[in-house]
């Protein structure tokens, strides 16, 4: 008799916003194993693995401070037994929007955490990932939650969008190593770095929020949600897990969930 199917996901900014409603969806199935990172635990999490029988782990870590997460990482995989699992994916999904308004007007501090959540992170935990993985036998698969604004630039936003623009082109990057391995007959992992579409999360209150003078797109974010033009994080999962799942992941690196 052949072994049930087992796979591991592991999901940064798993406390809130999609990255919760990523934490759910995949908890609802028993032959999950999933692996959320964030500053906080979300308790939610815990009754409905129990439900469903899922496996549950979360670890409170503050992603601005990438390295040591990476490490913990890397020993953490190294101690599991990745052969029992059939798929091993990464989401990086945690990302930080400044408060709205020009580099001078924003505090240096904000800058810096922005780019080490939303491009640092994302880097190290690949890199841990697919060094601590290489060897298992399942299909390894890096998500990276991007933004339209990684591909088009936005007054008022521009730490988001260069974190988001360096986690496309390190997508593209790393699908470039990974078709290497496949041509010398090596394993390979599939990379793709995916827009989710706007999504109704405290980012987008953030924005919609924020003065006019600051940011000059701030009537088209407060649009959005007044024309009901949001999708809720659950739907969101949904698209971007059904995504995931698709035969040809990894055929187009840089994709948008609402042109699948």
């Amino acid at each position: 008799m052949n072994s049930p199917k087992r796979h591991l996901y592991i999901v940064t900014g798993s406390s809130r916003g999609l990255g919760l409603a990523l934490a759910r969806e995949l908890l609802a199935s028993p032959e999950h194993q999933v692996l959320g990172i964030a500053r906080r635990d979300n308790e939610s999490l815990y009754g409905l693995a129990a439900s469903t029988g899922s496996s549950l782990q979360q670890w409170r870590q503050d992603l601005a401070q990438p390295l040591p997460v990476a490490q913990a990482l890397k020993q953490w995989l190294q101690a599991q037994s990745l052969d029992s699992f059939d798929t091993l994916t990464l989401i990086n999904n945690a990302g930080v929007v400044t408060h709205p308004g020009a580099v001078q007007d924003t505090p240096l501090a904000e800058l810096s955490n922005a780019l080490r959540v939303g491009a640092e992170a994302a880097l190290l935990l690949s890199a841990a990932f697919l060094d601590a993985c290489r060897q298992a036998p399942g299909q390894l698969r890096v998500l990276n939650i991007s933004s339209g604004l990684g591909r088009r630039a936005m007054a008022g936003t521009a730490a988001y969008c260069a974190a988001k623009a360096a986690m496309d082109h390190l997508s593209r990057a790393m699908a470039l190593d990974e078709a290497h391995r496949a041509s010398q007959g090596l394993a390979s992992a599939r990379i793709v770095s995916l827009a989710p579409g706007v999504i109704d999360t405290d980012m987008q209150q953030q924005l919609r929020s924020a003065a006019p003078a600051a940011f000059p797109e701030q009537p088209r974010f407060h649009a959005l949600k007044t024309d009901a033009q949001l999708s809720s994080p659950a739907q969101t999962a949904s698209a971007v897990l059904r995504y995931l799942a698709r035969a040809d992941f990894g055929e187009q690196v840089i994709a948008d969930v609402r042109e699948a």
